[in-house]
């Protein structure tokens, strides 16, 4: 009799410590990955790309989470380094992770996105916009932000129609994001017969642009289009007013930035800019867009909504389907349409929204903008 009750009492420890563990794993979070830049002279990018993400992981977990489990935001900081995005996406898969949401600069999405194909890891993208990252047919790659050919072609349709420059110059950082937007602004213009009288290229990082605004000066320049961030940006509207180059510029999302009213000052007043529609000043997002600013958080960045919105649509497929599995989940995604803060989206084969969300802008000294078509 005691032997029995010993057998049975050890049977009864078993089973709770099974049913324990169980417990345990159902409990566990679901770790996502947000990766960009933390650092560098982008960073700023970075935490729109955060702070968007992590409201809805928040508000996704006051509301029960999501089948059961809670939901675990892990910052991972690229530095929108190709070199850097690639230890940062082997750190991913070696951490175990299998959802991401990033990264930023497309020069560090890509070869991030190779590592995330191979290891079987669901990317979603709130801010690259380089073709060539979904151009490849990958399986597991999204993004929640329209392309450069849309964006490109939206201000290379704006220049033509309503700026009518006599003497256009374009130009980039070198980089993968601003080249590439670059290039394809020049060709279409020049397919509407509006040739670049330049074509040149800067360096990230450089701090004087003293012999290119020369240049754009010998060549009688009347309008600037340039691809890339900011920080140059900023630099060379400040120099060019110093130095009597007073001509309109336009530029990408890129350079949409509090920061860049603060390097170029009075000189970004009107500079034209295509980004993303303002998701925040639309009244169906009035709630989300109070509880930014209740934590002190600005809604109005680029990649802010986006970032929301691939915490939506992630998780909705993971809602729908009650799978973690990547493949299983990409396969709904493309399936799908889907509710978001940044309206009803839709997935085609390789990824890429079926709709564009940029629209053309005027930018102001004192960080506002004025929306001036879609």
């Amino acid at each position: 009799m005691k032997q029995t009750f010993g057998s049975f009492g050890k049977t009864l420890l078993a089973a709770g410590s099974l049913l324990a563990a169980v417990s345990s794993v159902q409990a566990e979070s679901l770790k996502i990955g947000i990766a960009g830049p933390v650092t560098g002279p982008v960073a700023q990018y970075g935490d729109m790309q955060k702070i968007g993400a992590m409201m809805a992981i928040r508000q996704i977990n006051e509301a029960g989470g999501i089948n059961g489990q809670t939901l675990e935001g892990i910052i991972y900081d690229d530095a929108c380094d190709p070199k850097q995005a690639v230890a940062v996406a082997n750190r991913i898969v070696n951490d175990d992770i299998r959802h991401v949401i990033g990264h930023l600069c497309s020069s560090s999405t890509e070869p991030a996105s190779d590592i995330y194909e191979e290891e079987g890891v669901l990317m979603i993208t709130a801010a690259s916009t380089s073709p060539t990252i979904t151009e490849k047919g990958y399986e597991l790659i999204f993004r929640t932000i329209g392309l450069d050919s849309l964006q490109g072609s939206l201000a290379a349709a704006h220049i033509r129609d309503h700026v009518k420059p006599e003497r256009l110059a374009v130009i980039h950082d070198k980089q993968q994001y601003g080249e590439g937007l670059a290039t394809t602004v020049k060709d279409l213009l020049a397919a509407d017969g509006i040739e670049a009288e330049m074509f040149e290229g800067v360096t990230p990082g450089d701090k004087d642009f003293s012999a290119l605004i020369a240049k754009l000066k010998r060549n009688n320049i009347d309008f600037v289009y340039y691809g890339g961030y900011h920080p140059e940006l900023g630099l060379i509207l400040r120099q060019s007013r110093e130095k009597g180059f007073d001509v309109p510029f336009m530029g990408p999302e890129g350079v949409v930035n509090s920061d860049l009213a603060a390097i170029a000052g009075e000189a970004m007043e009107g500079v034209l800019a295509t980004a993303p529609k303002s998701f925040d000043q639309n009244p169906e997002n009035a709630a989300l867009t109070e509880a930014f600013k209740a934590r002190n958080e600005d809604p109005s960045g680029p990649f802010v909504f986006p970032a929301y919105a691939a915490i939506q649509v992630m998780t909705d497929a993971i809602k729908a389907t009650g799978e973690t599995d990547p493949y299983a989940l990409a396969e709904y995604l493309r399936a799908n349409r889907f509710d978001t803060t940044i309206g009803e989206i839709g997935f085609d084969a390789r990824g890429d929204l079926t709709e564009s969300t940029f629209m053309v802008y005027r930018l102001h000294a004192d960080g506002s903008k004025t929306a001036l078509s879609e």
